[in-house]
């Protein structure tokens, strides 16, 4: 549809086509004296007019560059010597400007969104001289907003919660939607709300999208989740224009409008009667449909009870039925009470006209189990004398069997708690006997444990402490607290104090301790005094004591108590004579040494003397027997079995002579008689001559040496002494190998001699006498 404005904008184009004024619907009644868009009324002056910005719409579509305007000055005579020069934000690139026309055209589609408005300069330059003819007019091209931009939400989704049972108009969640086009301009980004999606439950403001609720008494049970979609469109919703959606999540929250219900309102529950205290025999559990806290409940026994409580799980919101006294299958065997169940959070708002508390019946049946005896007292403590003899009675433990059968029980000491065995129990009755006497002071309390057992059913035991207390009898006789060191002056004079005692006793009788002290009347040295106080005090009888003397007396002291039977003992108190100041400190207690003249210190010291003596004439004649050691021959043995050199001057008897020589010597022609050393008497010769090796480096010969002296080495039948072994080898480099006839095979039928008769004439007679004999050729 083509508005009066814009058909006024043609016309003008029509009958002006050469008019300055750019054509835009913003400044066509700037020409007729009319309001522009700011309600300005613009004259027209002499130079033509006074432009200040110029209008483009958005996003152009067309192919060629869109017009924006035309600027001409009145010092244009159309001569052609004006020139139109552009400059300011996007000249050049954007907008482009005829220099001849002024005519102006922008290159690109523009776009509001991006840049609503450019800031260019317009000059006015000779074409010749390049001189400005006019100031530089500063001017805008305002880009006009088309409706190119649909509204956009900040999220796809959003998420609210709203608590349910809530009044009609309850504000749940405020959603907005933005529209990137002008908002100033036209209703291209004026928005309505609409809901799509989520009624009758909920409805949405249309100008600020404020979802509420719209349909009372949303219950939670219900239905809990909601999904709402709604919609934000421009041009004030009408026809055309663009839209965004979002969806809304929407959550109900609980609140505690549903009150705890028992499903059965009856409970059956078993227990065994062996159950301990505080153990759990069965669960019960209401129904709350809320959730949280609001289904939160709390279990009790209406009235309370004696055998029985409940306590609450709160991870399950179960009730927990607990035994809070022993239960006794032969007493009671079916019980039956009450349980109330209530919410811990109430809300005011729903607690008219509702209960929010509900009650069951529990029945509990006890089953009977076999129960290990049971003592009738526990623990039990028993007194006896420790001067009880062995086998004497101590006391009396006594179990039955709580079943309704009462087995017979038998009794036994653990061993483990008397190692030293002292005690012995009655197996039938439970009598406790002695086995050993008792002694206090080793052991004032013995701790045992007694077991009963049924007989029928050994695995059902039980076992008690019992302590026995051993009772005090005056078997024990006072005795010194300490050992004492008492000491008395020479210079001491009568009745003066020299110590002070006390004594211990290891019995403990009721009314306490009471010592006396004594000491005989005819001590001609010391007295003594009791203090009354289980103390008592050592005096000198006389003075002017001497170590040379008595460096030293023993004053034995009787110690009695008071118990019944009384027991004394003897104790001796050693006294001690020292040298001591005026003041009676003392100074020392060794006694006098006597002179050499007096006594037997001078034969004893003769005597240390005298064995001193003939100690050393030992250690010199055996110092002197040692350097005259008797030398032992090198040759312990005529038998000694090892080989011998020995040189001798007479002919051998032939080549198998082997016994009256060493062969050696005719493997080893080089060796000199002169320095074979005989092994029947010490050498002479410190360093004998040794024969240079006529092949060095033959590790033959080197292996063969050593392995010799490593024979000898480990024989145990050798003499202990060096000796000289000589032996015969000749290696193993010859290409010939051996001829010697002397390690030859020990038969001669081990060789093939026919080699022999191919030597030629000078072997020709040994040939003859080895071939001969050769068993091939005799057979």
């Amino acid at each position: 549809m083509i508005t009066n404005q814009v058909l006024l904008l043609l016309m003008l184009s029509i009958l002006w086509p050469s008019t300055a004024l750019p054509f835009t619907p913003g400044n066509i009644g700037n020409l007729f004296g009319m309001p522009d868009s700011d309600g300005r009324v613009l004259q027209r002056s002499k130079r033509g007019w006074m432009w200040n910005q110029f209008f483009l719409l958005e996003e152009y579509a067309g192919n060629d560059h869109q017009y924006v305007g035309k600027l001409h000055s009145n010092m244009d005579r159309g001569a052609g010597n004006v020139k139109y020069v552009l400059t300011g934000e996007g000249a050049g690139s954007l907008f482009l400007i005829d220099e001849k026309s002024g005519d102006i055209h922008a290159t690109k589609r523009l776009d509001r969104e991006e840049k609503a408005m450019y800031t260019l300069v317009a000059k006015v330059l000779d074409r010749n001289t390049n001189t400005e003819l006019e100031p530089d007019t500063e001017f805008n091209i305002k880009i006009h907003d088309i409706n190119d931009n649909e509204p956009k939400f900040a999220k796809e989704i959003y998420f609210a919660s709203v608590p349910e049972m809530s009044e009609v108009g309850t504000s749940v969640v405020t959603v907005t939607a933005d529209d990137a086009d002008d908002q100033t301009y036209g209703n291209s980004a004026k928005l309505v709300y609409s809901i799509l999606q989520g009624q009758p439950y909920f409805s949405v403001d249309s100008e600020n999208g404020t979802i509420k609720t719209a349909l009372p008494g949303m219950d939670r049970e219900v239905k809990e989740n909601y999904q709402v979609v709604i919609q934000a469109k421009d041009m004030a919703g009408q026809m055309g224009g663009l839209s965004g959606t979002t969806t809304v999540s929407i959550t109900l929250s609980d609140v505690n409008d549903s009150p705890p219900r028992f499903a059965n309102h009856s409970f059956r529950v078993t227990a065994v009667e062996s159950t301990e205290i505080g153990g759990a025999i069965g669960r019960i559990k209401a129904d709350d449909p809320d959730v949280g806290r609001n289904a939160e409940m709390e279990y009790s026994i209406v009235g309370g009870h004696d055998i029985f409580d409940i306590i609450t799980d709160q991870t399950t919101q179960e009730g927990v039925i607990i035994i809070k006294n022993a239960l006794d299958y032969e007493s009671k065997r079916d019980y039956e009470f009450r349980v109330e169940v209530r919410n811990t959070y109430l809300d005011a708002r729903f607690i008219h006209g509702l209960q929010f508390k509900d009650y069951a019946t529990v029945k509990v049946t006890v089953e009977d189990v076999d129960e290990p005896p049971v003592f009738t007292r526990n623990p039990y403590i028993i007194e006896v004398h420790e001067d009880t003899a062995a086998g004497s009675f101590v006391g009396v433990v006594s179990a039955r069997d709580p079943d309704a059968d009462n087995k017979p029980v038998k009794y036994s000491i653990d061993r483990h708690t008397d190692l030293e065995r002292l005690f012995n129990i009655d197996s039938v009755n439970g009598t406790i006997t002695t086995l050993k006497a008792l002694d206090r002071e080793m052991s004032k309390w013995h701790n045992i444990s007694v077991v009963a057992t049924e007989i029928n059913n050994p695995r059902q035991t039980t076992r008690v402490p019992v302590f026995i207390k051993v009772l005090d009898v005056n078997d024990n006789a006072p005795e010194f607290a300490m050992s004492y060191d008492t000491f008395v002056c020479e210079n001491v004079k009568a009745a003066q104090l020299i110590q002070t005692i006390s004594a211990v006793d290891t019995d403990e009788p009721l009314v306490g301790h009471k010592f006396v002290f004594s000491i005989s009347a005819t001590n001609p040295n010391f007295t003594i005094v009791d203090r009354e106080d289980n103390t008592a005090n050592i005096l000198t009888r006389r003075g002017g004591f001497s170590r040379r003397e008595m460096s030293m007396y023993f004053l034995p002291v009787v110690i009695s108590d008071n118990d019944y039977p009384i027991q004394s003992s003897t104790s001796t108190l050693i006294v001690r004579v020292c040298a001591c100041d005026s003041r009676g400190n003392m100074q020392t207690c060794n006694p006098e040494v006597l002179p050499f003249s007096d006594g037997l210190t001078t034969g004893a010291l003769v005597a240390i003397l005298l064995c001193v003596i003939i100690l050393l004439m030992i250690v010199v004649l055996f110092a002197a027997l040692r350097r005259q050691r008797k030398k032992e021959p090198l040759i312990i043995s005529k038998e000694d079995v090892r080989d011998n050199v020995v040189s001798y001057n007479d002919e051998g008897g032939g080549e198998e002579d082997t016994q009256a020589f060493d062969i050696g010597t005719l493997r080893n022609p080089e060796v000199m008689d002169a320095n074979k050393l005989r092994r029947d008497i010490i050498p002479e010769m410190l360093f004998p001559f040794r024969r240079t090796s006529p092949i060095k480096d033959n590790t033959d010969v080197r292996y063969f040496i050593n392995g010799r002296l490593q024979e000898n080495d480990l024989d145990p039948t050798a003499p202990p002494y060096d000796s000289l072994a000589t032996y015969a080898y000749e290696g193993s480099g010859s290409l010939a190998e051996s001829l010697s006839s002397l390690e030859s095979a020990a038969t001669e039928g081990d060789h093939d001699y026919d080699y022999l008769s191919n030597w030629g004439t000078p072997f020709k007679k040994l040939a003859e006498m080895y071939i001969a004999k050769s068993p091939d050729r005799q057979t």
